[in-house]
């Protein structure tokens, strides 16, 4: 059996990912312990909650849901892989812990967030995605992604790009430019078959979690 990968969150809030990765038959395993990371090819850093602000030198004006034990887990996580190259995925949060990793910013609560916040469900919406990128090759020139965020990208971290943007400009991916890095403001794991949530159209989750699973960033 391949390595696994390694989602790297509290169980207790991972489910949705787990599930997603058993129903794509990827091998993974759920840990905050940087010792059984090291045994993994591939680093998933999944959503939920806010980055505490001080880690991009901010107070705290509108981020909610900390858990900064977490947050310093995942940097530290984010950082043996950066040194192991190996590929990183960041779902919603853990595209942010992405640019901020890499010295970003974030808008703690964007003013264009009643169009992409979580409300009895995902917010469906239109993105661009700009030619020769990871993104492009799996989805073409367009997107209907699911959102459920308040905070989004300010500064972009270094050698980051913004490889998706949401009809409002609102950034919706990021892409490193010499290492396997890719992090998504959306939500593919929730776009899968089992969900029987996702509108006519909307963009198939399997695709880019298949790609991560085979190493194709």
């Amino acid at each position: 059996m391949k390595d696994p990968i390694a989602i790297v969150g509290r169980s207790a809030k991972t489910g949705n990912y787990e599930k997603a990765l058993k129903y794509l038959h990827i091998p993974f395993l759920t840990t905050l312990s940087i010792g059984e990371i090291s045994h993994c090819r591939a680093l998933l850093i999944p959503g939920g909650g806010d980055i505490t602000p001080a880690f991009f030198g901010q107070k705290n004006t509108g981020s909610h849901q900390i858990d900064t034990e977490l947050d310093i887990l995942q940097l530290q996580a984010m950082e043996y892989a950066v040194n192991a190259q190996i590929p990183i995925l960041g779902i919603c949060k853990g595209l942010q812990i992405i640019n901020v990793y890499f010295g970003g910013t974030l808008v703690q609560h964007m003013p264009e967030a009643e169009k992409h916040a979580y409300n009895q469900g995902d917010r469906f919406h239109e993105t661009v995605i700009p030619p020769q990128s990871i993104l492009h090759a799996i989805y073409g020139d367009s997107a209907v992604v699911n959102s459920a965020h308040h905070q989004c990208i300010k500064k972009t971290g270094k050698n980051l790009r913004i490889i998706q943007t949401a009809f409002d400009g609102i950034p919706e991916a990021v892409a490193h430019e010499k290492l396997p890095i890719l992090g998504v403001q959306w939500h593919p794991e929730r776009l899968l078959p089992f969900f029987h949530t996702s509108p006519s159209g909307a963009a198939r989750g399997d695709l880019l979690l298949r790609a991560f699973g085979a190493n194709a960033f």
